[in-house]
């Protein structure tokens, strides 16, 4: 069975130093990632939700559906104003609630609303179909094995310092004196 990536791979045959190998495993892992990037981009729509709206509640939910504006900024790698623009969009469409703390009035908690919960919940669930037949191609014995085979490899990448270039001819630099 042939796919995109084996005709990539032919037509860079013998014009590019590179590992058909690796190439063909990174090249296959990068367009699942723009498939599911884009059913998920597409299941929001349908939702009717912007993808910054589901990752804040999304944020909420694994809270149990309430957060400190501060917890959900550093969750989501936003500034405060960011953080506070989203919150007012998401409260002016009613999917979350700004409640002030009873015991200290300065502490405000973002709570999910019913009706941001409900479509949460919808896209989740529209997503987990699409997740779920993406991996439908794979016996379940496959999928075990894939899953243990991608948590080796980023297991690697995340205990690495870095990006290793140890295998990487040096790079000159042109049109400067050494």
């Amino acid at each position: 069975m042939e796919d995109s990536v084996d005709r990539h791979l032919a037509r860079w045959r013998g014009k590019a130093p590179f590992d058909e190998l690796v190439e063909g495993v990174v090249t296959r892992m990068q367009l699942l990632v723009k498939h599911l990037a884009h059913t998920k981009e597409a299941v929001l729509a349908e939702a009717g939700l912007q993808e910054f709206e589901f990752e804040t509640m999304h944020r909420l939910v694994a809270r149990d559906g309430s957060a400190t504006p501060s917890e959900l900024a550093a969750e989501l790698l936003l500034s405060p104003a960011g953080m506070t623009g989203r919150l007012d969009t998401l409260e002016r469409a009613q999917l979350v609630r700004r409640v002030r703390g009873t015991d200290d009035r300065r502490r405000v908690d973002v709570e999910l609303t019913d009706k941001g919960r409900e479509l949460w919940t919808a896209a989740m669930t529209v997503r987990a179909e699409a997740e779920a037949q993406m991996v439908a191609a794979l016996d379940p014995a496959d999928q075990e094995l894939l899953n243990g085979l991608l948590k080796r490899m980023l297991a690697r990448v995340e205990s690495s310092p870095g990006p290793s270039r140890a295998s990487a001819p040096p790079v000159r630099k042109t049109g400067r004196p050494s």
